[in-house]
């Protein structure tokens, strides 16, 4: 991930998340009088769609506009250029940006397919949509003079789009998934320009306690008539740590000598849910946790890394 887009993503997520409220109320004003407002549409709902689409295009123009006017004020800008960042951040910075680009063509996916679009069209368009929005910031940082269009970041995010669309054309659903689960670490009060100075930017910088989940429902591949929970996964992680640094610790910081960290990798393997594949969960319930499809669940998990060898946890997130 690109040092701009670090340094403002937390910032662009607010933006967001602004937009995604923006699209909730004004889907709620025309559809507010309906029992089955969280429920899927079963034919074209014009009034969700609309909704929708206003919501979405207001967030992404205030999105664009705002980090052109960010981009353009604070850093010099330069003919359009590449950047090989591939060595960055034990590649933590790339299984983010899958994740990410993954989960955001399941939301756009799953918002047309509540107003009523047909599940293939849907997921199509949300991954096109995913894809447009991460392939804007690449270009941003490819007109700045100080970094650039990471291709790494780039295949990260078509990986990531992929894996969604893959399913949605092979089964109809999504079997496996991406999801991120962060702990607090001691690495970012050594450099909190780099790994942020408080929660939510350390959530989003502090790689050191970032995970990165492949997350599998079992019973997604089991006959219909099992009586296995439909709600339970298994799940390979994979995180990073020791880094006050993208690719080499620094000596110094801010003229303070740091500790001499190694830097490794920990492979994870652990017990997942879907949560929202729950049995009888009324719409409302179901909307709500989704965000399981985001978010890993706490759970025992066994970690290996070259420094510590097999560990477990008993509870790890």
């Amino acid at each position: 991930m690109s040092s701009f887009f670090e340094k403002y993503y937390f910032k662009i997520k607010v933006v967001i998340c602004c937009g995604l409220i923006f699209i909730f109320c004004v889907s709620s004003l025309t559809v507010i009088a309906q029992k089955d407002f969280f429920e899927s549409s079963p034919s074209y709902n014009s009034s969700r769609v609309v909704g929708v689409t206003i919501g979405e295009t207001v967030a992404t123009a205030i999105v664009s506009v705002g980090l052109n006017y960010l981009w353009y004020k604070k850093f010099p800008h330069s003919r359009f250029h590449f950047i090989n960042d591939n060595d960055e951040w034990l590649q933590m910075d790339k299984f983010g940006h899958a994740t990410s680009a993954y989960n955001l063509a399941a939301l756009q996916s799953g918002l047309l397919n509540w107003g009523g679009i047909k599940p293939g069209e849907a997921a199509a368009i949300g991954t096109l949509t995913s894809l447009g929005l991460m392939t804007i910031i690449e270009l941003m940082d490819g007109h700045s003079a100080e970094w650039g269009f990471s291709k790494g970041d780039m295949l990260a995010n078509m990986a990531g789009c992929l894996l969604f669309e893959g399913q949605q054309l092979m089964w109809g659903q999504q079997r496996m998934g991406l999801k991120y689960s962060y702990h607090g670490s001691i690495f970012a009060k050594y450099h909190p320009e780099e790994l942020g100075d408080n929660l939510p930017q350390r959530m989003l910088k502090d790689y050191n306690g970032q995970t990165y989940w492949f997350s599998v429902n079992i019973g997604s591949f089991l006959p219909g008539n099992t009586d296995f929970p439909k709600w339970l996964n298994v799940t390979a992680g994979y995180g990073a740590e020791g880094m006050v640094s993208a690719v080499k610790n620094p000596i110094k910081v801010d003229g303070k000598e740091i500790p001499d960290f190694e830097r490794y990798r920990q492979f994870y393997f652990s017990f997942d849910t879907d949560l929202y594949r729950i049995d009888n969960a009324s719409p409302f319930a179901k909307t709500v946790l989704t965000l399981n499809r985001t978010f890993k669940m706490p759970a025992p998990t066994l970690e290996w890394n070259k420094k510590d060898k097999l560990k477990f946890h008993a509870l790890y997130y």
